[in-house]
């Protein structure tokens, strides 16, 4: 299976991110790929946004009672009480019928009719219950509200530099067990004069922590062994290299494992630079975390 990256002009002729970032998504065009679309439906309604997914559900509903509304209509003296070629009367009964709602002002009155009424009966049942099933596989999904810094800095530690990030829990629980892989993901040329995207990894002074329930910096050292030794800003961006955080823990809410990722290219490391501190101690004990400075970092006064 070949794989087409698709460039788009809104990137500027670069490669988009790996891991999006709102619009600047990473899109394959995939020739010579089947399609499994009704065997992946489930994934498929599970990913869709919540928006697809009500118009699409009602699509299917008011679809559903449109084509049996038909059927009724081919023989409208089969339903008592129904106006004599009102299709709307057809529709609404039809509406009735899929929600077993029987109002009791019209009713089935042949035998072709209420086979009908059966079929659609039927259906009703199984659509509701698929409806309702996916709605709840939706909401039961375990989702990170994870934060991570907008940019990434690299200043010293204790002499040495440091790739830094940082990572909050926007929720007011505890995640607990979180691991965290840094990679590096960079354009480079085989001996045989193939061009090749590889991963590197990038190890951190620590990536695991027992709870997260406030902040979070993430340290990569840049020393002689790290795939950032000697990097700048213009060879970053030369081979589109993409830096990708991927996290996972476990939520004590929901009490599921959760997952989150982001990703910084070289426009969105900044170099000699600190995040400004967000954190402060109340005389009462209290931990206070200022969010407004997040994304905040000043330049380091000395090179």
């Amino acid at each position: 299976m070949a794989l087409y990256e698709k460039r788009k002009n809104v990137h500027g002729g670069r490669r988009p991110r790996l891991v999006p970032r709102g619009n600047d998504g990473f899109q394959v065009i995939r020739i010579g790929h089947k399609k499994f679309w009704f065997s992946d439906l489930y994934v498929r309604m599970l990913s869709m946004s919540w928006g697809s997914y009500v118009v699409l559900i009602a699509a299917l509903y008011f679809l559903s009672n449109l084509v049996f509304a038909s059927v009724f209509y081919l023989d409208s003296g089969g339903i008592e009480n129904a106006r004599a070629g009102s299709f709307l009367d057809m529709y609404f009964f039809s509406v009735q019928t899929m929600a077993t709602i029987g109002y009791g002002k019209m009713s089935p009155h042949d035998i072709t009719t209420n086979i009908v009424v059966t079929v659609e009966a039927l259906w009703g049942f199984t659509f509701f219950a698929f409806v309702t099933g996916l709605a709840f596989a939706r909401f039961s999904r375990p989702t990170a509200r994870v934060l991570f810094s907008d940019v990434a800095v690299i200043s010293d530690y204790e002499g040495k530099p440091h790739l830094k990030i940082r990572v909050a829990n926007q929720r007011a629980n505890r995640i607990v067990n979180v691991n965290v892989n840094l990679v590096m993901l960079h354009d480079g040329v085989t001996k045989e004069g193939y061009r090749m995207r590889r991963f590197y990894d990038l190890p951190l002074v620590r990536s695991h922590v027992p709870l997260l329930q406030l902040t979070w910096t993430l340290m990569h050292p840049i020393d002689e062994k790290s795939p950032l030794s000697g990097a700048t800003a213009d060879t970053l961006r030369a081979a589109e290299d993409e830096i990708i955080i991927s996290l996972s823990g476990h939520d004590e809410a929901l009490s599921q494992t959760i997952h989150a990722r982001h990703s910084y290219v070289a426009d969105e490391i900044m170099c000699n630079a600190f995040f400004e501190d967000i954190l402060s101690r109340h005389d009462d004990g209290s931990v206070e975390v200022n969010y407004n400075l997040f994304h905040s970092y000043k330049k380091a006064e000395h090179h």
